[in-house]
């Protein structure tokens, strides 16, 4: 019999599994669209006559990583979570790569797609994304989640270091999953090392990332001096044990963006939406609810 430390370890697994579960009954629609002449791939549910959610990935993610959220905000809200440009689905053209370019996609995205405004949800350098459509086009942004959010020059940054975001080995693998996770079930699985290893593959987005990787290192678009300039209501969620972009960085956008709110879990790892799925789910839907 399982003593109650392994049921609490396993059941942030048994949860995710659940939740899978439920996305795969309620399978989001699959479209895609031209922008600026590349195709874009996106997930869409929920009513098209409610209010509106756009979800943001991070480096080297697609659509897929939301796929515990979308169910949960369908119910109340038209979500669309697109690939964006350069990564999972969609396509891949040879740019410079920046994340103004992605802020230059997704109101282009936007105004393809006939919506006027929405509110972002985004998770590392989609938050990165979010908080740079706040500033450039704000007529376009409702609200902002900011989900372990890229986009603050830590003091510190070695730059040389993000190279490890473009894992091509399994060893660079199984290092970074206990940079992304708090959880010891996610930090070492082997069966995710070959999940990653395969998605890494298939995405064919490595010129993607290294290209993002020289913009940063170029220091393009950082948010630093601008988050003064954002406007809008904003929820930032950080996991305390995010190994790849450090808690402190929350209070950087808390103490730059008037009037934000922040939120905090506990045995938690750069990925919220995932490792904390339904703790992330009910805090983004109390915020997006709030008047």
């Amino acid at each position: 019999m399982m003593n109650n430390l392994n049921i609490k370890a396993i059941l942030p697994i048994l949860i995710l599994f659940l939740t899978a579960n439920i996305f795969a009954q309620t399978a989001p629609l699959e479209k895609s669209v031209l922008v600026f002449g590349a195709k874009i791939r996106y997930l869409e549910a929920g009513d098209a006559t409610k209010p509106k959610v756009i979800l943001l990935h991070g480096l080297g993610a697609s659509a897929e990583s939301w796929q515990f959220t979308v169910p949960a905000l369908a119910a109340n809200y038209h979500v669309i979570a697109p690939d964006q440009v350069g990564f999972g689905k969609s396509d891949k053209p040879l740019l410079k790569y920046r994340v103004g370019t992605y802020a230059d996609f997704l109101d282009k995205f936007m105004a393809e797609l006939k919506i006027e405004k929405a509110s972002l949800v985004g998770n590392s350098m989609g938050g990165w994304v979010a908080g740079l459509m706040a500033v450039k086009y704000p007529n376009r942004v409702e609200k902002i989640v900011l989900a372990g959010a890229a986009g603050i020059i830590p003091a510190n940054v070695n730059t040389d270091t993000i190279y490890q975001l473009n894992n091509s080995t399994r060893d660079e693998i199984r290092a970074n999953l206990k940079l992304i996770f708090a959880n010891p079930l996610l930090q070492n699985n082997e069966a995710l090392v070959d999940q990653f290893m395969t998605a890494r593959i298939t995405a064919n987005d490595g010129y993607t990332i290294n290209s993002l990787i020289e913009s940063i290192r170029r220091r393009e678009d950082f948010l630093n001096d601008r988050l003064g300039e954002i406007k809008k209501p904003t929820l930032i969620i950080w996991g305390k044990q995010d190994g790849l972009l450090p808690v402190s960085d929350a209070a950087l956008f808390n103490k730059g963006i008037a009037g934000s709110q922040v939120v905090i879990f506990e045995n938690c790892g750069h990925v919220p939406q995932f490792e904390k799925a339904a703790e992330f789910n009910k805090a983004v839907l109390e915020f997006l609810g709030a008047k």
